[in-house]
């Protein structure tokens, strides 16, 4: 409440509407697109100049947690390198492919582990020694840290390392994991000249 830039306006839209309205209701999908266009012309989102990684990390109760922002591919989630432990609903696979039919854009990360990794931690504890994009304690007390990484090599490198790990778990996200890659197999069967790297592939993570 009063923050226009928080993105519960996109990605739970019903907040937009009066209390207590469904969360399928018509209206909360056209809020949705109404909201990421107004995000975009704000430019509370922007586009990088180039492709990057990015470095995120969240402080709570004394505790820092790393992770990288990403895009898996969503063969992975049907070849059954993303591991699940979890059953999901058709009916909120379903909502959560509405936003991203809509938006033509995966608005919602999902939260992946993956097994521990030497190099990636070296490259972690490079990065965090410096100044961070953006670094500030929320209302709540969580702390969230951020940096871009675009150095050419280290992209490189990370995507080598991620290449050669065999598996992903869903720690959390499981409807957001699967509606994704169901609208990018969707959006496949509708391209006859599907090559594999087009955007509708990636899920962000």
């Amino acid at each position: 409440e009063g923050n226009p830039k928080s993105m519960y306006h996109i990605n739970k839209p019903e907040i937009n509407l009066e209390p207590g309205a469904s969360d399928t209701d018509p209206r909360v999908y056209d809020a949705a697109i109404e909201q990421f266009a107004k995000f975009q012309a704000e430019g509370w989102l922007v586009r990088e100049e180039k492709e990057v990684y990015y470095l995120y990390a969240q402080t709570m109760n004394e505790k820092t947690q790393f992770g990288f922002v990403v895009c898996c591919h969503s063969s992975d989630y049907k070849g059954g390198n993303i591991k699940k432990h979890e059953l999901t609903r058709k009916d909120k696979e379903e909502d959560r492919m509405i936003h991203v039919r809509i938006q033509n854009a995966n608005i919602e990360p999902v939260f992946f582990a993956y097994p521990d990794n030497e190099e990636i931690n070296s490259i972690v504890a490079r990065y965090i020694a410096e100044e961070p994009e953006y670094d500030f304690v929320a209302e709540d007390g969580f702390g969230h840290h951020f940096w871009v990484i675009d150095n050419q090599a280290d992209i490189d490198r990370i995507t080598e390392i991620f290449a050669g790990i065999p598996a992903f778990y869903v720690a959390d996200g499981h409807h957001r994991t699967a509606a994704a890659a169901l609208v990018g197999a969707e959006k496949k069967a509708q391209n006859p000249n599907h090559t594999g790297d087009e955007e509708y592939n990636f899920f962000m993570t």
